[in-house]
């Protein structure tokens, strides 16, 4: 019989893809995949280490693998396991640890996949995580994340990210527009760019440290591909979204009006401790101009509450130059210290009540931010791509302006485009439609 393996992600859409990329090499080793809650020969688990909490959730998902099936192999890869190899290791039932270059060949580390006694590790120095490996996931039928870009030249005090996944580095842009095709030709309807630092693309494209190409070519490029339906950008650092391409997204066939903008912080001191590549007034004319040009765009923002120093001041700075914002909703992260990083080791440590009621101040103002973005965009006439659960009677979807909406559940919408109006917000904070022709 056939060996089973089973995933679980953590983190980000990068980890996702590359989830998918390491499935797909089982699958040519004669493994059946199967979901995560049922009984599997192997369980793998994509590792995050972005925060405190998923750091714990490892252990939680350790122990559910064994509850379904205590005699399973259990792998560890990702960003905590390059991190902290030995940590996961010594967690009870890991039998495999590997790192940022390994995981990519993680079917040469099995053999009979019988259990270890204690996890055994391999793992590489970041250094030599200088190559590139393409992946891209799709998920549940309607939509792929695509990864342009792996690594990280920045130097941001709060984050492990370069220390996890090493250099800036690009996939070339034929392999690119090559997995674009390869997605749209398997039915799916939208694709989602990826990576660390996407607008970074084109640096180490050939294996050395020169752009090759710019982030503007990718998306001129990607947009001639036939039969892609969709393109959306994942989140872009301010610095790196330049005016031409959000002008270009403006005119274009299939990226949709759609930005997310990492800010972390609406205080210019504040940014420069966490050694970001701008200031708010460089942002501020980001936001601006996004709204000169795609007034219907739908604009995230990332937030950090809680970083060593942050006053009452600070805090208030950013929660008004937040709420002044013409913005749509936030991602808000509350701060928690990573070891090796320099703002681990920064005086002002704020405490943790402090922490969860600035972050909860600032959830409140996603909300309030993103039921106005609904508002706006009642009586409007869009693009519905439906997604493929069923959800309490329910069906729901996305327009290309990233607004959620709901219709009772109808199984022939799955994966399907529809122009729709919008026409009310419901209790739950969806909006409802009325449908006008399937396109």
């Amino acid at each position: 019989m056939k060996k089973k393996v089973a995933f679980y992600t953590l983190g980000c859409k990068l980890n996702f893809s590359e989830t998918s990329t390491i499935a797909r090499s089982f699958a040519d080793e004669g493994f059946d995949r199967v979901d995560f809650s049922e009984k599997a020969d192997m369980y793998v688990i994509n590792t995050c280490s972005v925060t405190d909490n998923a750091d714990k959730k490892f252990k939680t998902i350790v122990k559910k693998a064994q509850k379904i099936n205590p005699d399973a192999f259990v792998a560890a890869v990702g960003c905590y396991a390059q991190l902290k190899p030995e940590e996961l290791a010594d967690v009870d039932g890991v039998d495999l640890v590997l790192g940022a270059t390994e995981k990519f060949k993680i079917t040469d580390y099995i053999n009979d996949l019988t259990k270890n006694d204690h996890g055994k590790v391999y793992s590489c120095e970041i250094a030599d995580a200088n190559f590139y490996v393409g992946s891209y996931a799709i998920g549940d039928r309607t939509r792929a994340f695509l990864k342009v870009q792996d690594g990280c030249d920045y130097k941001c005090t709060y984050c492990t990210i370069p220390l996890a996944r090493g250099i800036s580095r690009s996939d070339t842009l034929e392999n690119v527009l090559k997995n674009a095709a390869d997605i749209s030709n398997q039915g799916i309807k939208e694709i989602v760019l990826t990576g660390v630092n996407i607008g970074d693309y084109g640096k180490g494209e050939f294996g050395n440290k020169k752009h090759e190409h710019t982030f503007l070519d990718l998306v001129e490029a990607l947009d001639e591909v036939e039969g892609i339906h969709r393109l959306r950008i994942s989140s872009i650092e301010p610095n790196l979204l330049k005016n031409e391409t959000i002008e270009f997204v403006a005119q274009s066939k299939t990226f949709v009006p759609h930005f997310h903008i990492p800010l972390q912080s609406g205080s210019d001191s504040l940014l420069k401790l966490m050694k970001r590549r701008y200031m708010t007034n460089l942002y501020q004319e980001r936001i601006s101009k996004i709204r000169e040009v795609i007034p219907n765009c739908c604009i995230g923002v990332d937030v950090i509450v809680g970083f060593p120093g942050e006053t009452e001041e600070h805090f208030l700075e950013t929660y008004h130059f937040l709420n002044d914002l013409d913005i749509s909703y936030l991602h808000v992260f509350t701060y928690s210290e990573r070891d090796n990083t320099p703002a681990a080791r920064m005086d002002g440590v704020v405490p943790n009540k402090v922490r969860n009621k600035r972050s909860k101040m600032l959830r409140g103002l996603s909300v309030k931010k993103r039921r106005a973005f609904y508002e706006s965009q009642i009586g409007n006439e869009l693009t519905v791509l439906f997604e493929s659960e069923n959800k309490t009677g329910y069906i729901n979807g996305f327009t290309e302006n990233y607004v959620k909406v709901k219709t009772p559940w109808n199984p022939e919408l799955v994966n399907t485009l529809h122009k729709v109006k919008l026409t009310e917000i419901d209790k739950d904070g969806l909006v409802r439609l009325t449908f006008l022709k399937r396109q």
